[in-house]
């Protein structure tokens, strides 16, 4: 089982980043927290438990310290935890900074369920693909799990017909609207046809990013307005 931290200062979005991760088989929510001091404190006592955390999704913009300085941090620790930065940075400098603090993979806010358990399924191979024993690997042992990590399974983070940008621009207007929405009014929001922000918005609602809200008791066909997920109950 491999272990996970969440570290996220959004308790709604930590929540629905925990629900995603305990629909993956073979991964298991350790705890949440909501600052950098916490995340050190959880990961700390878990290796002196003897139950040390395998896995740390992080979120960049933390409230009492850089993600990027906690992820640094982190991988100064014995044993470090491997990190997936959560985050809507897309400054390739923040990039690059992620990398050199031992970031194994980048997934940028806000995501579905798919795009998420493609970056879980990666690196539950990545560390399949290393055996056991420490310095036991081969040079095709560790070449073959950095070929993981650099592989990207297109069917999961951008399916035919559909661009990433596209469905983060949709994902963020739902998710920061202060009522839910429907097609139209998103459509007029980006910037795009109301036939394609419906077909953004039902692949987004089908991973569980979103949810429908139907509309009855009006003229005409019943009216489908759609809600970030962690914020319609």
């Amino acid at each position: 089982m491999i272990r996970v931290l969440i570290v996220e200062d959004e308790p709604l979005i930590a929540e629905a980043h925990r629900s995603y991760v305990e629909r993956m088989e073979g991964f298991s929510v350790h705890t949440v927290v909501h600052t950098a001091n916490a995340a050190i404190r959880a990961v700390t006592d878990a290796a002196v438990g003897d139950d040390p955390i395998d896995l740390v999704l992080l979120d960049i913009g933390l409230p009492d310290a850089s993600g990027l300085d906690l992820a640094g941090a982190l991988s100064g620790l014995r044993p470090s935890p491997d990190i997936i930065a959560v985050t809507s940075a897309r400054d390739l400098a923040v990039v690059r900074a992620a990398v050199t603090r031992g970031v194994v993979l980048y997934l940028l806010k806000p995501f579905t369920f798919a795009a998420l358990r493609d970056k879980l399924e990666h690196f539950r191979e990545f560390r399949a693909a290393l055996t056991e024993g420490g310095t036991a690997a081969s040079q095709r042992d560790i070449d073959r799990a950095m070929a993981v990590l650099r592989s990207v399974d297109e069917r999961a983070t951008s399916p035919k017909g559909v661009a990433p940008q596209t469905a983060d621009r949709i994902g963020a207007c739902i998710r920061d609207a202060d009522r839910p929405m429907t097609a139209a009014e998103v459509a007029a929001a980006v910037g795009v046809s109301r036939v394609t922000a419906w077909r953004y918005l039902e692949r987004l609602a089908d991973d569980g990013a979103l949810a429908r809200e139907t509309e009855y008791g009006r003229a005409g066909r019943p009216q489908v307005r759609y809600a970030w997920a962690d914020a319609a109950h």
